[in-house]
């Protein structure tokens, strides 16, 4: 399994569009095959750090998650959005996989 975590740099003045991109995501992603953790707004700190969090078995499998992505009607519309509103300034996706499992001292 594989985590992909996107890092936004959201202008701070724009939160809520970063919010509602973020929750159209929240019926997009499930629905076209990833396994959404969630968005997350900036809160307290910084202003203009937002993360998407989510699993997917492998690369192969994101790439086929991509393609459906980009054809769903909601993803097309929420992609729209983010372009029109311009409220995402920089994305950064990093790939990790979890290295601490098992956890709490099971085996």
């Amino acid at each position: 399994m594989l985590t992909c975590i996107i890092r936004y740099h959201i202008d701070p003045t724009k939160r809520a569009q970063f919010e509602r991109y973020a929750r159209t995501w929240g019926q997009a992603i499930p629905r076209c095959g990833a396994d959404l953790i969630g968005y997350y707004a900036p809160h307290e700190g910084s202003s203009t750090l937002a993360y998407g969090i989510y699993n997917i078995p492998s690369l192969a499998e994101y790439e086929a998650y991509r393609t459906r992505l980009v054809a769903d009607p909601l993803g097309r519309q929420n992609y729209d959005f983010a372009q029109s509103e311009k409220f995402i300034l920089r994305e950064d996706r990093t790939w990790l996989k979890l290295a601490s499992a098992p956890h709490g001292g099971q085996t």
